[in-house]
């Protein structure tokens, strides 16, 4: 079972030392993996939510970078693997964000990992000019351009979206077999879970109830083509990890006491999970207390 951190680069809190105290002992202590994600903005009268009764996080107004974070962390890591989670591609230019993310891959020794989605906020669509009606097949023929980009030269790609002239683009991922692709899906999501099967791609659920996680997870292998095997899945925890027991009506998949998390860890193995990643500033769990509870968990680990 592989381990992984989302690094506390947003809220009040994030400092850039700070960064690096948290990821050189997540290093330290054997973690498998360092995770940043992406919020363009928190809009102060949302047009929307990702499911009833959310509001934006307090945390979401200050937000640093993901890319920028993960290459200043990377510079202080050696072996542990970094991860966007995830990076809404309807914001970017494919062939900018593959340039961006095959240098990290270069400048990190070949350790990134890119989990991407298509977005949800309205709010932030309108920011970045983009229409939500391009979510779908729009974001599948993202993943097409970003691809071809990192492709042998020339580069071409004509799509109805996105078009690369021909052209030499230079950077691509260092990793041999290139960059890993993971689809960020929300609970109860199903036509990206779908897609990142039909896709060969790896999935990134967010977990909160175990019972749609695994129609979600019935649904990728299926939707795997024929003598495929399916892509990774590395499953996004936001609930919190506590220093004492909550009660069993309060507690969400993986979530808890440590105690609790790993009693939970055999009903992920028994799923074919064999990596997860908590973001516990999304938990709000306050930064020293991360710092505490990163050596009971990982201790928590099944052999």
């Amino acid at each position: 079972m592989k381990l992984g951190l989302g690094l506390p680069h947003y809220s009040d809190e994030a400092r850039p030392d700070r960064l690096v105290t948290f990821a050189h002992r997540a290093e330290a202590l054997g973690y498998d993996s360092l995770w940043a994600l992406e919020r363009l903005l928190r809009p102060l009268e949302p047009k929307n939510a990702p499911w009833e009764g959310m509001r934006p996080p307090q945390y979401y107004a200050k937000v640093f970078d993901p890319i920028e974070t993960l290459t200043y962390v990377a510079a202080h890591t050696t072996t542990i693997s970094l991860g966007t989670s995830v990076i809404d591609a309807l914001f970017h230019v494919p062939v900018v964000l593959a340039k961006r993310l095959a240098t990290l891959d270069h400048f990190s020794g070949g350790r990134l990992l890119a989990g991407l989605g298509q977005g949800w906020s309205a709010d932030e669509f309108e920011t970045a000019n983009v229409s939500m009606r391009r979510r779908g097949n729009g974001f599948a023929e993202f993943i097409e351009a970003l691809q071809a980009a990192w492709g042998p030269d020339p580069v071409s790609f004509e799509g109805r979206f996105y078009r690369i002239p021909p052209s030499e683009v230079g950077v691509k991922p260092l990793q041999p077999d290139g960059l890993p692709i993971l689809i960020g899906v929300l609970p109860q999501s199903e036509a990206p879970v779908e897609r990142a099967g039909r896709m060969g791609l790896g999935l990134h659920p967010l977990i909160y109830d175990w019972n749609s996680f695994e129609h979600q997870l019935a649904l990728f292998r299926e939707s795997t083509p024929a003598g495929s095997r399916p892509g990774p899945v590395i499953v996004r925890v936001n609930n919190a990890i506590t220093e004492t027991p909550l009660d069993d009506a309060d507690r969400t998949p993986l979530s808890g006491s440590v105690e609790q998390v790993k009693a939970d860890f055999q009903r992920a193995a028994d799923l074919g999970i064999d990596h997860i990643m908590w973001d516990l500033t999304s938990g709000h769990v306050p930064y020293e207390v991360q710092l505490r509870l990163l050596e009971p968990l990982m201790a928590a680990k099944p052999d």
